[in-house]
Formats: structure tokens, C-alpha cells, sequence
């Protein structure tokens, strides 16, 4: 990827806080790729794609042990689950073999696999001996007659966010508009018995970790809304073809592919909007955002009609968990969307953010962080164990709700802990999806283990007293 194309997704015209040097769209700093490079953030975008052979071009050590290696789930093909490597090796580098291995990596996953497409992962070694992955893309598509999309994300190009949007990139690029989607019927009959109008959107950065998403595609489909693709979670290849006849583009992730939405809208002027499923204000809001851009009297009506019964429905269901996490204190500490979005969802609990993580967080994340916490929210962006406790401490937070990699924080220091990110096995979104959540939280923060973890060893203090006290009465009781 040239510098220049690099440099155009670092400035997002999309993002009001472009220039900003704290903005999410700032280019990184040397060692900012520590927490992701490009090639993760592009790999993680797309796997989902679940009918696709996703190839990645370098050495073993990008992509080994790389089977599931992301928790998104898919209802029908698990190729995507299958981690392909060229493998590439010094003697393959010396010898300049990388595009010959690459060839004969496309031509064996298409003999075995028979995929929808292949997508082939540029990493830093081929970038630097300088592969020409679109060339051999190019030609394995014409000798084969298999879409082959070559997806130019080297590590060492930036952060996983950039990544992000190369993934994006290539997908507008390569994919958007190879194919119309299959035709719906004028009308369909609805529940009531009186025919409505269906329409097409998109869901651009939902990736169905947990399997969430399904929570929400039953709301969408009794509404006569038909989902094209949601990129990427549980997506086909023919999907992601047809997104330029979309009439609403909901933008789930801006942090992620902000771009892809933009680039719909000036190409096919398709409206778009930034929401969320976490929580019932946030779930609600999202339908009634998707009614108002396609302007429909009759599906705005039916939308207030579902939101009504589905609150009073989950309302109901959570009542009897509302007394037990009331006033409950959380911290935090994850990105992105979920950095406000999961906060309006515990806060519908009831329950108390005392502070969240802002490391991947764009401006307009932050600004609704400040709206739903007040000016004064507390927003962490060094996220190391020593500060996290310190303000476990400070704000007396009961919980720490994260991603797997602040799992052993929170267990040394024996505090209840919630896993939010991408290895969760629970789905957290849509009115399903919060009974979830609060069945998870009160099943956490009421096991009984952390009592019996935070009292005194019986081999300290007066614990210890006790048992030697025990010891010499059995002695003496003994005729020792």
C-alpha cells in the first residue's frame, strides 16, 4: 500500500475531530502498534466472513495456532474458522519465493475448499521484500474463477484501527457492487394481516461475537427489515456484494470502518447513522433512527409499536434483578463503541460506572461518555494493572468489567470480573441480550468464592493462633 493511500485513512473526513492529536483518527505513534498492528486489525475485521478462505501471507508466526481465533459466530459455514498461512520462511525470502508460495497457497484452498471467495492477508515481511499480492490476486482469479481479494495491511503500516479501515478499503474496493442483491416481493403480509413494505439496510462494523447479533435479527425481520450484510459478523461473500442497495447504513463500530460508510454514502447516497445495541435506550434509539432515514410512516408506526412491547417485556423480566444490582459500583475499562454504549446498558440497571476506558475511543465516543456520566466522568487511557486497582480503591468499584487480557488484574487482586470483548461466550446486545448481561453480572458478583478468597489464611494471624491453640489441646488430649 503506498504512503499516500495510507495517509488518506488516517484523514477521515467523516470524523468531526480529524486533527485532533488525541483523536482516533490521529496517526500513530512509534510503539502504538503494541496494542494490535494493521494486519490484526484487518484480519479481525473480516473473518467473519464466514464463507471465505482467509489466507495470510507471511510467516507462521502471524497466523499459527490460529484455529476460532476470533469469538464471532456463524449460522451456516465454518471455513472462516480455519487459520491458512503461505509460511513463509528465510529461504523463501532469500530465494524470492513469497508470490510462487502465495499462487500455490490460493490454488490449494480453492481445490479443497471450495470457497466463495479467498481473501489473502498482506504481513510485514512480504510488504518489506515487496510482494505484488494484488498481481498474484489478480492472476489466481483468472486461472481459477474464484473471487480472490488482496487485503494490503502490513503490520507495521500503523495500529489495528488502521487496519480496520484497509480492511474496509478493500472491501469497497474489490467487492461493493460485483453483484445485485435478490429481488424482495412489493409487499409481504404482516403480523396483523395487513401487507407492509419491506427495506434493505446494512450494519456496518457488527461482528456477532457471542452470537449476539441474533438477539437483534428477529426485531429486525418482524419490522420488514431485511439485513443485505452485516459486515462482518456471520456474512457471506454474495452479501457483502450487494451493500451499494442498502437504503440505511447503521454504523455499529465508527472507531472501525467509518470509512466503509462514508464511501457508500458519496457513491450511492445512502444515508448513515452511529448506534448502538447495548442496553434498551440504545436498542430502542436504533430502530427508531433506522425508521427515520427510510421515512416510512407505516414502518416508523410499527417501530413504536415493537419498542412498546419489548420494553414492557424486558422491563418486567428484569424487575426481580434491578433490586439486586442496584447501586452497584463498575469500572469499565474497554473501547469503542462498547466504551459508552455498555455504559447506557448498565446504567438501565441501575447499576453505577464510577469510570470507563477511553485507549480506542474517538472524540465523539468520549463527548457521549461525558453525556451519559456528566462532565466530570472519569476516563482512563493508561489501562495498566497498577492504575486499574488504584482506581478499583479510589471509587470502591465492585466489579471490573474489561477484556480477557485484564482477566489475572482483576483475579490477583480477588475482584469480581466480567469479560466484555471479543472472547466473551456471552451475547450482550438487543432486549435478549440485557437478561443476559444481568444474569451474568449477579452471577459474578454473588459467587461466594470471593468471600471465602478475601478472608484471612488459616496460617495467618489470629487464624494461625487458633489452629496451634487446637493443635496443643489435641496434643495434650492425646498424652502427648
Amino acid at each position: 500500500m503506498k504512503a499516500k493511500d495510507i495517509a488518506g485513512l488516517l484523514d477521515e473526513p467523516a470524523c468531526a475531530h480529524n486533527k485532533k492529536s488525541k483523536s482516533g483518527c490521529a496517526k500513530p505513534k512509534p510503539g502504538a502498534t503494541a496494542g494490535g498492528c494493521a494486519f490484526d486489525g484487518a484480519q479481525i475485521a473480516l473473518l467473519p466472513v464466514a464463507d471465505v478462505a482467509h489466507i495470510v501471507h507471511g510467516p507462521i508466526a502471524c497466523a499459527g495456532s490460529s484455529w476460532d481465533n476470533r469469538g464471532t459466530r456463524s449460522s451456516g459455514p465454518d471455513l472462516y474458522r480455519l487459520g491458512m498461512t503461505t509460511d513463509l520462511t528465510e529461504q523463501d525470502v532469500i530465494m524470492g519465493r513469497g508470490e510462487k508460495r502465495l499462487f500455490h497457497s490460493i490454488k490449494q484452498a480453492v481445490e479443497d475448499y471450495q470457497p466463495a471467495a479467498v481473501f489473502v492477508y498482506n504481513t510485514c515481511v512480504p510488504a518489506l521484500v515487496g510482494d505484488d499480492i494484488e498481481a498474484v490476486c489478480k492472476a489466481a482469479q483468472e486461472r481459477w474463477g474464484t473471487p480472490v481479494v488482496p487485503v494490503d495491511a502490513a503490520g507495521f503500516y500503523g495500529t489495528k484501527n488502521l487496519g480496520n479501515r484497509i480492511a474496509g478499503e478493500s472491501m469497497v474496493k474489490y467487492v461493493v457492487g460485483t453483484r445485485e442483491p435478490d429481488p424482495l416481493p412489493p409487499e409481504v403480509p404482516g403480523a396483523a394481516g395487513t401487507p407492509f413494505k419491506v427495506h434493505d439496510i446494512n450494519l456496518i462494523g457488527e461482528y456477532n461475537i457471542a452470537g449476539e447479533f441474533w438477539h437483534v435479527l428477529p426485531l429486525l425481520d418482524e419490522l420488514g427489515l431485511r439485513v443485505l450484510c452485516t459486515l462482518s459478523g456471520d456474512a457471506r461473500y454474495r452479501e457483502v456484494q450487494t451493500m451499494h442497495r442498502a437504503e440505511v447504513n447503521m454504523m455499529v463500530c465508527s472507531k472501525a470502518m467509518i470509512n466503509v460508510a462514508r464511501k457508500l454514502q458519496e457513491s450511492y447516497d445512502t444515508p448513515w447513522f452511529e448506534g448502538s445495541f447495548y442496553g434498551i435506550t440504545d436498542t430502542s434509539q436504533a430502530l427508531r433512527d433506522i425508521a427515520r432515514l427510510i421515512d416510512d410512516p407505516d414502518l416508523s408506526a410499527r417501530t413504536e409499536a415493537l419498542i412498546a412491547r419489548e420494553e414492557a417485556r424486558i422491563h418486567e423480566a428484569l424487575h426481580p434483578w434491578r433490586a439486586r444490582l442496584k447501586g452497584k459500583r463498575v469500572l469499565l475499562y474497554t473501547g469503542g463503541v462498547k466504551s459508552w454504549s455498555v455504559i447506557s446498558a448498565l446504567q438501565d440497571l441501575g447499576i453505577v460506572v464510577v469510570a470507563t476506558g477511553t485507549k480506542k475511543s474517538t472524540e465523539e465516543d468520549k463527548a457521549r461518555i461525558r453525556a451519559l456520566m456528566g462532565e466530570d466522568a472519569k476516563m482512563i487511557e493508561d489501562g495498566n494493572p497498577r492504575a486499574l486497582l488504584n482506581i478499583v480503591k479510589d471509587y470502591q468499584a465492585d466489579i471490573l468489567i474489561a477484556g480477557g487480557r485484564n482477566m489475572y488484574t482483576a483475579l490477583k487482586a480477588r475482584l469480581p470480573f466480567l469479560d466484555i470483548n471479543q472472547e466473551r461466550e456471552f451475547g450482550y446486545a438487543g432486549y435478549e441480550g440485557m437478561l443476559e448481561l444481568v444474569r451474568q453480572l449477579a452471577l459474578t458478583l454473588e459467587s461466594p468464592v470471593w468471600q471465602a478468597v478475601r478472608k484471612p489464611a488459616p496460617w495467618d494471624g489470629a487464624g494461625a493462633n487458633a489452629q496451634v491453640l487446637g493443635g496443643e489441646a489435641l496434643i495434650a488430649a492425646a498424652g502427648g
